[in-house]
């Protein structure tokens, strides 16, 4: 028996790697005789950019960025030789001439992870730190980057990092203004790009959302970053304001309606509008990056899952993507996750929640690894 045990984190408990990890000595254990193929996924977000360093064996680096909020944290990035990434990944790219790769995920630099309950703010947070990691790529031989958009904090419209590039902010008076996030956009009048040309880059997101509207940045994504209710019409106005500014800054058409355009708190329409930068879809991108269709073909069982399984689930997220794929292929699935809400399973998956009902968030968070070699030893033991 080939088993693929492919998870994506559980947020806020477990990294993928950690999850396949538990997962293989659970199956080394009960069933010692199958043969493990680990493949962590990852969406854009916590350990986009780790995984993918490390399944082609690239550079890590770690750096000291300004956070989300402005303060100093630590983050990482990767770089790699574009020519040794699969011809499906190399061709998604199109990455032309470049020799040096960086992969870099906002959630190092930008993300949620890094801010407490009570400090998300969209108001009050920005991307300079993702546009720190690009910058110090650039310094160390990156021609082209690709970014992942998940897990963000902030709703600057990329600002932050644009001015980490070499952009200006400017006041009516023609003062700089030195740190721009929604909070100050009052003040904002006018931006300038730099004077360096920006390398090629990529950003890879599987969401469709527009910048403005019903389905926007603010509206969709606000929430969980702390937007108010009440705050949600002036956001959305301000946005739109400084959307123009950016693509009066270049001489860029309007693409605040594009899909995808409001990833990441705009970010997305930022370096489109700015950098001439290309959307490519995440999970297929990953999926080529570390030759799933490959081991996939080669499995007679896929184990997967993720911290909540739910409809999204089902609509472009790898742990949802990876199932719906093997169920196309016969393949049996057992998907795990630590909240289930969704009233069926696809055909062909078997869906289990780890955490026993009753369980407070904190404890269900803290006790996941334990309830996830639990459960999937149960689930073994069944096995005939």
């Amino acid at each position: 028996m080939r088993v693929l045990v492919a998870f994506d984190k559980f947020k806020d408990a477990l990294t993928a790697p950690d999850a396949c990890a538990i997962a293989g000595h659970a199956i080394a254990r009960q069933r010692p005789t199958w043969s493990v193929d680990a493949c962590p996924l990852a969406d854009g977000g916590e350990g986009f950019a780790s995984i993918l360093t490390a399944a082609v064996d690239g550079e890590w680096r770690e750096i000291e960025v300004l956070g989300p909020r402005g303060a100093p944290t630590q983050a990482g990035y990767g770089l790699v030789d574009p020519t040794r990434l699969p011809a499906a990944a190399r061709a998604r790219l199109a990455l032309g001439p470049a020799t040096r790769l960086a992969v870099i995920e906002m959630a190092a630099a930008s993300g949620l992870q890094s801010l407490t309950a009570a400090e998300r703010d969209p108001w009050h947070t920005d991307t300079r730190g993702t546009g720190q990691l690009i910058c110090d790529a650039l310094a160390a031989g990156a021609d082209a980057v690709l970014l992942g958009v998940g897990g963000s904090a902030t709703h600057d419209v990329g600002l932050g990092a644009l001015t980490a590039l070499g952009w200006r902010a400017e006041r009516a008076d023609g003062s700089d203004i030195e740190r721009i996030c929604p909070a100050g956009w009052s003040e904002l009048t006018k931006l300038i790009p730099g004077t360096a040309p920006l390398p090629a880059i990529r950003i890879a997101c599987d969401v469709s959302n527009p910048l403005l509207g019903e389905r926007g940045a603010a509206a969709v994504f606000g929430p969980q970053k702390g937007l108010r209710a009440e705050d949600l019409a002036r956001l959305e106005s301000e946005t739109a304001r400084i959307a123009q500014l950016v693509g009066q800054a270049v001489g860029q058409p309007d693409l605040e309606s594009t899909p995808g355009a409001g990833a990441a708190g705009g970010i997305a329409y930022g370096f489109l509008t700015a950098a001439n930068a290309r959307l490519v879809p995440g999970f297929d991108l990953v999926e080529e990056w570390l030759d799933i269709a490959a081991k996939l073909d080669q499995a007679d069982l896929v184990i997967t899952g993720e911290g909540r399984f739910d409809d999204s689930s089902l609509e472009g997220k790898g742990p949802g993507a990876l199932a719906l794929r093997a169920v196309e292929q016969h393949k049996p699935v057992w998907i795990f996750a630590g909240a289930v809400s969704l009233e069926q399973a696809p055909t062909g998956c078997e869906l289990t929640a780890i955490t026993p009902p009753g369980t407070t968030l904190p404890e269900a968070l803290a006790t996941a690894g334990a309830h996830l070699d639990r459960t999937l030893s149960e689930r073994l033991s069944l096995r005939e």
